[in-house]
């Protein structure tokens, strides 16, 4: 039988929702690394990572009442880290995705090349990207959000999502090219 993803460590949740010693860090431990690789990816600095894991951990921890088992717990962590790096992104005025007047659609040329690119030079043309090309490659291709919750997250429309992920995949492709 096959175990529903959405009670992994129940049993750990439920200490936690009523006070037992120690059940908060066991939770904390188990998530504390994934969480922080998050915020890397979307924020690229370590001292704002650490805050904003730190400050997700006891928002997830005071709201744990809340959580009623419609994710897995680490799901619902993801989406506070993820949600709070974009807040914070926002209130340092950097922009999610610089807006352009047109549409741009890739060709099947350019993702012939990006099947053949290896994985070091992908992770560093990523890390070359403008902030709002890399939230949205990150939503999208790492953290596994579709365009529709992209948008949610964002605050943009689905084709916004979908027209800025073009235009950051071919911004990728390029970096990649150089490198």
């Amino acid at each position: 039988m096959k175990t529903d993803i959405r009670f992994t460590h129940r049993d750990l949740v439920e200490k936690c929702k009523s006070g037992h010693p120690g059940s908060q860090y066991k939770l904390y431990s188990l998530y504390v690394d994934a969480m922080y690789n998050i915020g890397m990816r979307m924020l690229g600095n370590k001292e704002d990572t650490e805050d904003i894991v730190q400050d997700s951990f006891i928002d997830a921890f005071k709201n744990l009442s809340r959580f009623k088992y419609q994710s897995s717990f680490g799901a619902w962590l993801k989406r506070i880290v993820i949600n709070k790096s974009i807040n914070h992104l926002k209130t340092k005025r950097i922009p999610v995705v610089p807006m352009e007047s047109h549409e741009y659609h890739l060709t099947e040329e350019v993702d012939e090349h990006v099947d053949v690119m290896d994985i070091s030079k992908v992770k560093k043309g990523i890390a070359q990207l403008p902030t709002g090309y890399k939230q949205i490659i990150n939503l999208y291709l790492i953290e596994g959000y579709d365009h529709i919750e992209i948008g949610e997250i964002l605050d943009i429309s689905t084709s916004t999502s979908k027209s800025q992920y073009h235009r950051a995949k071919k911004k990728l492709v390029e970096l990649i090219q150089k490198l």
